[in-house]
């Protein structure tokens, strides 16, 4: 079986890669990202073969579609992990590989007449609530307006819509995962969600008090539970939607117990957002407030249609997955892919005579 991972270099490339690695009926694999190492990398990475794609390029779509096709030719599946997250204050820059790289990966699979197309999608995609009734995936998917991520992850969904109607034999999956965490991910979020305020040296002496919007609860899942979701989906050549979430949920005091040793402050999410914004607008944090808007409306997700139909059991708690990002976070943790690279000079150093995965 041939699988061809678009931004196979993240978070969740990094665990699919290893799945992928560890499987036997999985005999050939092909990673698309922005820059290819110069030699062989370190695993999991040395288990693809690496394939020089920009889906961001500017400029027409022709030349990418071809690029992207000419990767993808006689792949039994294709998936689709590469997303933007920063800059934040460049929504063109973050459209263009959300949503414009989307729909040329989706035109390249048709060109290359790849039979089956699996995409990351996300709870971001579902549209708000405010209970705590667990959603299966026929929830709608109308996204919160004022989230960034979360329109983007909605205009994709709409693009996967539009593929199925028009190409009622391309096989299409979108799995929808809540919070994704694994600890060689701590660098990385903190490079990408907090920026220059990253607390990851009070974080190995826990933080005095955790501020926390009040009523906000939310799911995760670690990595590499939901990478044997995807392992799944392409080995079953399933399609549809499938919800990504460890069975517990995340409330203010389970983060506190992690982050301060049980000290929280409920604030208003009003007053948690504007702090945000102030934050995000005098770049002295990198989310931006649509995260508080998200964090505050996403829906719990019933993650029992990968179970039943996936035998899928994940082996961590979404408590267990939170304490090894934190952990991450602390100790700067990375790989040596540039979207996962560890925070110090000294970690990296440690690559060397390693080929980067870029």
């Amino acid at each position: 079986m041939k699988v061809v991972v678009v931004g196979a270099s993240g978070n969740a490339g990094t665990a699919l890669l290893r799945a992928l690695r560890a499987e036997p009926r999985v005999t050939e694999v092909v990673g698309v990202v922005r820059r290819v190492p110069a030699g062989t990398p370190p695993a999991p990475y040395d288990v693809a073969r690496w394939v020089h794609v920009d889906i961001s390029e500017d400029g027409p779509d022709e030349p990418v579609v071809a690029r992207l096709a000419a990767a993808f030719a006689g792949a039994d599946a294709v998936v689709h992990l590469a997303w933007a997250l920063q800059p934040t204050h460049r929504r063109e820059v973050l459209r263009r590989t959300n949503v414009d790289g989307a729909r040329r990966v989706v035109d390249a699979v048709v060109a290359a007449g790849v039979p089956h197309l699996v995409v990351a999608s996300s709870v971001g995609a579902y549209t708000p609530v405010h209970d705590d009734v667990p959603r299966d995936e026929g929830w709608s998917t109308d996204g919160v307006r004022t989230s960034e991520y979360s329109v983007d992850k909605v205009a994709v969904e709409r693009l996967l819509d539009e593929a199925e109607l028009q190409h009622p034999g391309l096989r299409v999956a979108r799995i929808r995962p809540a919070l994704l965490f694994q600890r060689v991910a701590g660098s990385g979020v903190e490079r990408y969600f907090l920026g220059r305020m990253a607390p990851a040296a009070v974080l190995r002496h826990r933080l005095p008090v955790l501020p926390w919007p009040a009523g906000v609860r939310v799911q995760a899942v670690h990595a590499d539970d939901a990478a044997q979701v995807y392992l799944q989906v392409l080995l079953r050549r399933s399609t549809g939607a499938f919800n990504v979430a460890a069975p517990d949920v995340l409330r203010g005091q389970d983060v506190a117990d992690v982050l301060a040793g049980g000290r929280r402050r409920d604030v208003p999410v009003a007053l948690a957002r504007a702090a945000v914004s102030a934050g995000w607008l005098g770049r002295a944090i990198a989310v931006s407030p649509g995260w508080v808007d998200l964090a505050a409306g996403v829906p719990l997700l019933d993650a029992g249609r990968a179970q039943r139909e996936l035998d899928w059991r994940p082996r961590w708690s979404a408590r267990a997955a939170l304490e090894l990002i934190v952990s991450g976070m602390a100790e700067g943790a990375g790989t040596a892919s540039p979207p996962m690279r560890p925070r110090s000079r000294a970690r990296r150093s440690l690559l060397g005579g390693q080929a980067s995965v870029r």
